[in-house]
């Protein structure tokens, strides 16, 4: 007589064979990648156990008439997945738990892959982008927290999230705040100051002083021209900007104009020339001092640090000091955004936008800029938003950083194309005398000025080990210093919060990773270890203005001036 098999065990059977005929297939079907086979055959082991142990605890927690009829699963160490809904259900919690072994198996062969550094690093950041679109938290027949809100909204946050993504279809890109929430000039970008010049590329803010006496010389910030300026001055509290003019600063912020067709001509030689040469020039001029303190952030650090070359060959040193925040002058270890950029990328931007194209120079839109650097963080600035905004239809809180990052700005061609080839692909801005800018040869090093070098040890567009090589290229006294958190959360760490902590160490081996072992952590922003170094910078305390500008430059309008409200 033939026996009979429980419901249960007869299921758990069915689909364990079900699960290992897929499994064997998907393994055989890597026989034709560059794999090495032992990494293969371990890695197929370990996925059948780890597979086969979850599929089992799952079907343990139900009992013989498929329900379930035990305690929820153990919370999963993802964020994604901490819902309550995710581990309640067995399904849902099986299919979390089986989405993040894939994800960890397809990156351990992504890590097997052979080949040079630049296609290991392509096809690892291929991989994980679409193992982040395809986490079941995305899909709303996939997650159990989106279905629940529908069921106790009715089906209201469907339609919310249906009449959200429709918005965010018109406006171009994935909404990660309440823009209508914030007004540059109104709640952001709101320290007190005039512009006191400007001309076709930029605006010259001069903000109003603080305290009673400011130091002899005065502070130039060259903010990076890929952003606007006001990452620098977002609220009081946060405000790098505010926070100098309190310690005794006189400042004065470059205001990049945003680029519309009328400026697709401009080249690498016109941003230097129109852009901090001529601030130099003015600030020199409202101030009446040779020599005064320059700080250049991201990519504004790259254009200063070029600037000050320039006029190193022409015989001028104007700078007394040089703040350097998460900027790269050594190019050779780019972190992520290395996989976008080789000769047949560069070509192709130059065929397009470049100063030699067919059809002219144009412009390379804000709006891909602003999607190329939100795909670096996925899940954070993408995928999030999409379940939040869509599959929940919950309106993204206001955060007037995310308003900033979604404000974006335009670049010229033709200056885009010098700035990828000449750096970023084939790092030449560091070799003394192989670039020539604004009809001078350039050599870094022969920038006559005390340095401080800032880097963010979480920084994923600039590697603090990327920024420590500036330590090498410049001959003058330097201090390198390392902060906590990422590319601007790093730097945008006010020193009255007193969050986060930061490196500091005297002394600069040849390698990042030598200063680091020597060097000493502190707890706090590094906001304050700056202003100290500042203040050595700026010279005796005078009276400090009773007017911005000055009768040659008078100011044209209030802080934060017309360009940085130009849209994309």
């Amino acid at each position: 007589m033939k026996s009979k098999r429980a419901p249960q065990a007869e299921t758990k059977a069915d689909s364990a064979q079900a699960l290992g005929a897929a499994m064997g297939d998907f393994w055989k079907s890597l026989a034709g990648l560059n794999l090495p086979v032992q990494s293969i055959t371990a890695l197929q082991g370990d996925y059948v156990k780890q597979a086969s142990e979850l599929w089992n605890q799952t079907v343990s927690r139900l009992g013989a008439d498929g329900v379930d009829a035990a305690a929820p699963a153990a919370p999963i160490a993802d964020k994604r997945f901490a819902a309550p809904a995710w581990i309640e259900s067995p399904a849902a919690a099986y299919t979390a738990q089986m989405y993040l072994l894939n994800a960890r198996t397809l990156m351990q062969l992504a890590d097997s892959v052979q080949g040079d550094a630049k296609t290991r690093a392509r096809v690892r950041f291929g991989v994980q982008q679409w193992i982040d679109a395809m986490s079941p938290a995305n899909f709303m027949a996939l997650n159990p927290d989106a279905q629940r809100k529908a069921l106790e909204t009715q089906g209201e946050s469907v339609a919310q999230g249906m009449r959200q993504l429709w918005d965010d279809l018109r406006k171009g890109s994935v909404s990660q705040t309440d823009d209508s929430v914030f007004e540059v000039g109104r709640n952001v970008a709101t320290s007190a100051g005039a512009v006191v010049f400007e001309n076709e590329l930029f605006q010259l803010i001069e903000y109003k002083p603080l305290t009673p006496k400011v130091h002899q010389r005065p502070m130039l910030f060259v903010p990076p021209c890929i952003n606007k300026f006001y990452i620098l001055d977002l609220q009081p509290e946060n405000s790098l900007i505010r926070y100098t003019v309190e310690q005794g600063h006189r400042v004065f912020v470059m205001s990049w104009r945003n680029p519309d067709e009328s400026l697709a001509h401009l080249t690498w030689d016109n941003y230097i020339e129109l852009g901090p040469l001529k601030a130099i020039e003015v600030v020199r001029a409202i101030s009446g001092c040779k020599q005064f303190n320059m700080l250049g952030f991201c990519v504004g650090g790259t254009i200063i640090a070029t600037a000050l070359a320039v006029l190193a060959a022409r015989g001028e040193q104007p700078a007394h000091s040089l703040t350097l925040l998460t900027t790269l002058l050594d190019f050779s270890a780019t972190g992520v955004l290395d996989v976008f950029v080789d000769e047949a990328s560069v070509q192709m931007r130059e065929m397009t936008i470049g100063a030699d194209a067919p059809n002219g120079p144009g412009l390379l839109k804000g709006k891909e800029l602003a999607t190329t650097f939100s795909f670096l963080r996925p899940n954070d600035l993408v995928w999030n938003y999409v379940v939040g905004n869509y599959l929940k239809g919950e309106a993204p809180p206001p955060f007037d950083l995310l308003y900033w990052n979604g404000d974006s700005t335009n670049l010229p061609g033709p200056m885009y194309c010098w700035y990828l080839r000449h750096t970023y692909l084939q790092n030449e801005l560091r070799q003394p005398g192989k670039l020539t800018v604004c009809g001078e040869p350039v050599d870094l090093g022969a920038i006559d000025a005390p340095v401080y070098i800032y880097g963010s040890r979480e920084d994923h567009i600039v590697p603090w080990t990327a920024a420590y090589e500036s330590t090498g290229i410049l001959n003058s006294k330097r201090r390198f210093v390392l902060g906590a958190s990422g590319h601007i959360a790093g730097v945008i760490n006010p020193a009255a919060k007193n969050k986060r902590s930061h490196w500091v160490n005297d002394k600069l081996p040849a390698t990042a990773d030598a200063w680091f072992a020597g060097a000493t952590e502190k707890p706090g922003s590094w906001w304050t270890d700056w202003s100290a170094w500042l203040g050595k910078q700026g010279g005796p305390l005078v009276a400090a203005p009773k007017a911005l500008g000055s009768k040659a430059y008078k100011p044209i309008e209030p802080a934060p001036g017309r360009y940085v409200k130009q849209k994309a």
